[in-house]
C-alpha cells in the first residue's frame, strides 16, 4: 500500500460505509471540505478530528495511527 496516499478517515469512512455527504451533514462542513481531507489535500483541525472520530465511532487515535489494519474499528 502507498502511505503517501493512504487517507485514514477515507478507509473509516468506507469501513463504515459512510459517505462524504453524511459526513459532512454531521458535521457542518461543506462536502468539498470532507473531500479535500479524504484527499490529502488539507488535514481537519484536531477538535475537528475528534468529532469526525466521534460521528465514525471509532477512536481518534485511530485516524491519527500509521496503523493500515482498520480492522478494529
Amino acid at each position: 500500500m502507498d502511505r503517501k496516499n493512504y487517507n485514514r478517515i477515507k478507509a473509516a469512512m468506507a469501513e463504515k460505509r459512510v459517505s462524504q455527504k453524511y459526513l459532512a451533514e454531521k458535521l457542518g462542513v461543506t462536502v468539498g471540505t470532507v473531500s479535500t481531507w479524504c484527499r490529502n489535500f488539507k488535514q481537519p483541525e484536531v477538535p475537528t478530528l475528534f468529532q469526525i472520530a466521534d460521528v465514525l465511532n471509532v477512536e481518534a487515535a485511530s485516524l491519527l495511527t500509521a496503523k493500515q489494519n482498520l480492522e478494529s474499528l
